[in-house]
């Protein structure tokens, strides 16, 4: 896996994508403790309403800017939006009022929205073997689970010395060091010569894959199940370790340093599971896990004194992170086992929208029944939600979930080449997925 960061141009795409992602770590603990510091024990629901407007903007300007991002010179597009996000980064310290929050933190992440996408679109150009593509997709994961491990940590360090404003500052060391490490490597750029689709029929192209194959809309149901523990880490963390157990400011990035050290573990040794169990044992035995963790947690939690309940935290904390890696991460697996070369960016553009409306859901109403209930309360919710989409997952996603499906053409003529292909039969076997010649899945 190691041996891609041999080619210079990856390299310093994947060190920017590093640093890109352990500034924006630095800027989660940051907010956080913006937000307590402006809203105190509602800290929890404007957090929660910030995150919220950040996966309406992923949700909404991501599929936009993946449609459009072919039109400009990559590393032009790459560059400028880190400006951007730098530009944003630096106001946040002086920011006094909540609304002023909620507008910095729409265009943050509709700048983090367009620049995904364009990101990923440039890295199997940079490798077009799909073997090394394939590793550099795992790179991409590891790099991801460093920010959960890696900001927290840094966080609880800087926080000894300075305040939480100083955050803000290595969040724009880090955009800055990720522009310009685009800016050291010269980038494909071929403009497309043909009509582009409009915006609307690659967005339908997607969705209608992803919905009409049962795995993946199992696995919407059981990202579903992991944004309710994840959400419940992220937006309550400060009100919890702040207001409930006045613990100190480094304790918040302590507390999610226990759950990205927990995702990292997972994320380390699922290789080595995944040759031993399928995809969808392991998703599912880890769904299961998160939503016991979770009834767990709601039932122990009002029982405890604060001194039980900080190593309860931590140790609960450190459990969810590595049961929501085992949910989410096989689910590349599943997107490529669905898709033709030709469907896959779409089928990853209805991904990427769709799982954060599951976001979508569970920020607003983890942060709002922390806030104004309790932190019971929100807890509870996520289990029911973890647990909805657990069941939902099971009757979505068959048992039986063979990539060879036999099924017959009757809508097809003798003489079409899909039918040459496959025997000449109407009747034929083959790796199944939704396309033009196959729009509904073969029923059993």
């Amino acid at each position: 896996m190691f041996s891609l960061l041999k080619n210079r141009t990856y390299r310093h795409l994947f060190l920017a994508q590093v640093v890109a992602l352990v500034g924006t770590g630095l800027a989660t603990v940051a907010l956080g403790l913006l937000a307590y510091n402006l809203a105190g024990k509602d800290a929890g629901a404007v957090l929660g309403t910030a995150l919220a407007i950040k996966m309406v903007a992923y949700v909404l300007v991501a599929p936009l800017a993946g449609a459009y991002a072919n039109r400009f010179p990559r590393r032009t597009l790459l560059v400028s939006l880190d400006i951007s996000r730098l530009a944003v980064v630096l106001v946040l310290p002086w920011v006094d009022q909540i609304w002023q929050i909620y507008v910095l933190i729409f265009v943050l992440q509709s700048s983090s929205a367009a620049f995904t996408p364009t990101f990923q679109a440039t890295i199997p150009e940079v490798l077009p073997d799909e073997e090394d593509y394939t590793r550099a997709l795992s790179l991409s994961r590891l790099a991801y689970d460093l920010e959960n491990l890696l900001s927290p940590a840094l966080a609880a360090m800087l926080l000894l010395v300075v305040s939480y404003h100083g955050l803000f500052l290595g969040t724009a060391v880090g955009f800055m060091g990720s522009a310009l490490l685009v800016l050291s490597v010269v980038l494909p750029y071929a403009p497309a010569t043909a009509p582009q689709l409009n915006v609307g029929r690659k967005l339908t192209q997607g969705l209608r894959i992803y919905l009409a194959t049962p795995r993946l809309r199992g696995l919407l149901a059981l990202t579903l199940t992991a944004a309710a523990g994840s959400a419940l880490v992220i937006v309550n963390t400060v009100v919890i370790v702040r207001e409930s157990l006045s613990q100190p400011e480094s304790a918040v990035a302590l507390a999610l340093a226990a759950f990205g050290s927990g995702s990292m573990a997972t994320a380390l040794l699922l290789p080595r599971v995944l040759k031993q169990y399928s995809d969808r044992v392991v998703m599912f035995t880890a769904a299961t896990l998160l939503c016991g963790l979770l009834i767990a947690l709601a039932i122990t939690w009002p029982l405890l004194t604060p001194t039980l309940q900080w190593p309860l935290l931590l140790a609960g904390w450190l459990l969810l992170g590595a049961s929501y890696a085992a949910v989410v991460t096989p689910g590349g697996l599943l997107l490529r086992r669905s898709s033709t070369e030709r469907d896959r960016p779409a089928l990853f553009a209805a991904q990427f929208s769709l799982s954060h409306a599951c976001w979508l859901i569970a920020y607003p109403v983890v942060g709002w029944l922390g806030a104004k209930v309790s932190i019971s309360a929100a807890i509870w919710a996520m289990a029911a939600l973890a647990v909805l989409g657990t069941l939902l997952a099971r009757g979505l996603w068959p048992r039986d979930d063979e990539e060879v499906l036999s099924h017959q053409h009757d809508d097809l003529l003798a003489d079409h080449p899909h039918l040459s292909e496959n025997t000449g039969s109407r009747s034929h076997a083959h790796a199944f997925f939704i396309d033009e010649q196959h729009e509904r899945w073969p029923s059993r």
